[in-house]
């Protein structure tokens, strides 16, 4: 692939652990993030001066691992050969496994379970030339966790605004190589508008948001309409990316017992990324903004087919259709405005870009969080294997240039 332009739609960095102290204002500073250590020696993270109840210690040190366990030299199946034999002297416990795990988690810390380049540009950027990619969109770690516990609109702002002048800093002096992507929320979307702009201006080149929102109003809510309008007369894509979610809003609450079941929890953890993309046609938005670019991250990209199919379907042929505020049946809007990406161990796709478009996918390797394989590259061949050279060519590089004005 080394003829190809290569540019990974969706890699992450880990945040300095004293970001939020250094960058948050001086008004907020005092309910700063940070991590801190408990009385059982062990790292945890701190939110608005409260211990996380979601982000437990061990998940906290493992979030740069993507490819730590081959260079411990241990194995994932030694790894998972271990954790099924624990299960089974603990059946019946209510508690996550993975947190009790004894004698498998060698890292104990945040920065010390980080991978090479997940925290340090240098190395990012050596990484980068050592896999032959040309650039890395990048978005946060932390970040991707701290909003399910944050309900005070003021605040959660004020935290965007505090990673975002970070995160732009970090990639100013990468010459173009890593992409800065600012974090908005929508809980206060006026708010969420100017910063938008203020990151645009500051280099940022496009926006995420997640897949809930703290005032429950649905993501396509033309209350949300100036975080729309500002995108799309910035000309930047305004995309959405899992996080964690608070408990009470996610698909995790419909069974009992299954607190210790990680494989169920992350075959599921992109379900409500969906659920929010499909607001934006409910509501009407790539009607009332069609301009408006929109990108689908770490949700995987076979699905698509399928709901589109569907959407059209009920859109033409039920009266269920009478409810969406489009024009246009849903494959329409997605094949004008709509990006999606695709993790490199998937197969569908080289078929769907023949039906949906070749310019509407990207591949994504979330390096360095460890719920993904390291072997992004080896995995990516095969995923753009059969696929037409400009289907290729665009998964692998040229569409997310495109979408983000990278050329």
């Amino acid at each position: 692939m080394t003829e190809d332009l290569l540019i990974d739609a969706d890699g992450h960095i880990l945040e300095p652990p004293d970001m939020w102290e250094k960058y948050l204002e001086a008004k907020y500073r005092d309910r700063a993030i940070r991590i801190k250590v408990g009385d059982d020696k062990r790292e945890y993270l701190e939110i608005d001066n409260k211990r996380s109840e979601l982000t437990s210690p061990t998940l906290l040190a493992s979030l740069g691992g993507m490819k730590k366990l081959q260079e411990l030299g241990a194995t994932v199946e030694d790894v998972n050969a271990q954790r099924r034999e624990l299960l089974k002297s603990r059946s019946g416990e209510k508690h996550r496994v993975f947190d009790s795990l004894e004698g498998v988690e060698t890292v104990e810390t945040y920065a010390g379970g980080a991978a090479y380049g997940a925290m340090d540009m240098k190395e990012r950027l050596d990484l980068l030339q050592t896999e032959g990619m040309a650039k890395s969109v990048l978005y946060p770690t932390i970040g991707l966790l701290w909003e399910a516990e944050v309900f005070d609109a003021d605040l959660t702002d004020a935290y965007c605004r505090a990673y975002n002048r970070w995160i732009a800093d970090f990639c100013r002096d990468s010459g173009g190589r890593l992409i800065p992507i600012a974090h908005i929320s929508l809980g206060d979307p006026a708010a969420a508008a100017r910063e938008l702009a203020r990151a645009v201006k500051d280099g940022c080149k496009g926006a995420f948001v997640c897949p809930f929102t703290i005032t429950r109003k649905p993501h396509g809510h033309a209350d949300h309409d100036p975080v729309f309008a500002a995108a799309q007369d910035l000309g930047i894509p305004l995309a959405i990316h899992p996080t964690l979610e608070p408990p009470a809003f996610g698909v995790h609450q419909r069974f009992n017992g299954m607190d210790w079941a990680d494989w169920y929890f992350d075959l599921f953890a992109a379900a409500g990324v969906p659920q929010a993309f499909g607001t934006l046609f409910q509501y009407g938005v790539f009607d009332r903004f069609p301009r408006l670019r929109t990108v689908v991250l770490e949700s995987g990209a076979g699905w698509i087919g399928y709901w589109l199919d569907r959407g059209d379907a009920i859109y033409r042929r039920t009266a269920l259709g009478g409810t969406v505020q489009l024009k246009e049946r849903p494959s329409f809007y997605f094949k004008r405005q709509c990006y999606i990406s695709g993790d490199p161990d998937e197969r569908s796709i080289a078929g769907l870009t023949k039906l949906i478009g070749e310019d509407r996918f990207f591949w994504a390797s979330d390096y360095p969080h460890p719920d993904h394989p390291g072997d992004y590259l080896e995995e990516l061949r095969g995923m753009v294997e059969g696929m037409s050279s400009t289907a290729r060519r665009g998964v692998l590089g040229e569409n997310v240039a495109r979408a983000y004005n990278l050329l």
